[in-house]
């Protein structure tokens, strides 16, 4: 390939990366498996003639969204043989993501956990359509499939999606002082506080990934959740922080013990109360809680 040819091509690739990259993480729930689909992304583009290409951003769009795919069913295979519970890999995002209010819900941990409920196509075609406004004869390119089909399967992700995602948007400041009581409430180890901010029937997700101990099950119910965290606390024998940050465009908790990082511990917030308390502690899942990581639908 000649250099100014090779020039454009990778001109082209860093101005979509950040989009690229947030298409592969939504789909897979994984920053590093979405790197390493840009990988692949990367190898096929250099060997594209771009005269041929109308639109560069759709074209790589597609790209990804093929090795997304391929990826996301290699995926499913590992998490069949997960330890415990599987949650999203958190990630560190600048505050003004939170302000975003279409990418902080689409990259939220608990919208990431309703589309593991997906299959892949119907992931697929739900993340092009409800967060990058992906037109369906695109995506129907992306996922082999015609145009009719496409809008059959994101009716139905749609439907499948707004059944369990969270009824009403949670305002970021709302979600910063839900999180800010938790916090005190987990540092003062007190029960009624713990009472007053988590929902009757919060639930608790743990992932350990048989490294790090975790629940091997989602935990349901104030009275439980709180019994298995502050017994947690009380095992430990450690000076707890909680250090609040923004974690996929959502306000979260850091988790120290004695200074050093033991996890990350995302929330869901409905009508002012902790409905989902997801807590991150396997290792290989928080490389990317120590720098920010850019996020755009754009």
């Amino acid at each position: 390939m000649a250099e100014h040819t090779t020039d454009a091509a990778t001109a082209a690739f860093v101005a979509h990366r950040n989009l690229l990259f947030t298409v592969a993480y939504e789909m897979l729930g994984s920053a590093a498996d979405a790197e390493d689909v840009l990988q692949e992304v990367w190898l096929r583009w250099v060997e594209v003639d771009l005269a041929q290409v109308r639109d560069q951003r759709a074209y790589l769009v597609r790209i990804t969204t093929r090795q997304s795919l391929n990826r996301l069913r290699t995926m499913q295979r590992r998490k069949e043989a997960y330890i415990g519970s599987w949650l999203p890999e958190p990630m560190l995002t600048a505050p003004d993501v939170a302000q975003d209010v279409e990418l902080a819900e689409s990259v939220s941990m608990a919208l990431m956990l309703v589309l593991e409920t997906l299959s892949p196509t119907e992931r697929a075609v739900f993340v092009l359509r409800e967060a990058f406004a992906v037109g369906y004869d695109e995506i129907a390119a992306a996922v082999d499939k015609t145009p009719a089909a496409v809008r059959q399967i994101a009716h139905r992700a749609r439907r499948h999606v707004d059944a369990r995602r969270p009824r009403e948007a949670v305002s970021p400041d709302e979600a910063r002082a839900t999180l800010e009581s938790l916090r005190r409430a987990l540092e003062a180890e007190d029960v009624q506080g713990l009472l007053a901010v988590l929902a009757p029937d919060v639930v608790l997700v743990s992932d350990g990934g048989g490294v790090k101990r975790a629940v091997p099950r989602p935990v349901t119910g104030a009275d439980r959740v709180i019994r298995m965290v502050l017994g947690g606390l009380g095992r430990l024998e450690s000076t707890f922080t909680g250090d609040p940050v923004v974690v996929n465009g959502n306000p979260a908790l850091v988790v120290r013990f004695d200074g050093e990082i033991d996890g990350v511990m995302a929330i869901r917030v409905e009508n002012a109360r902790i409905t989902g308390l997801y807590y991150v502690r396997n290792p290989e899942k928080l490389t990317r809680v120590g720098a920010e990581t850019a996020l755009t639908l754009r």
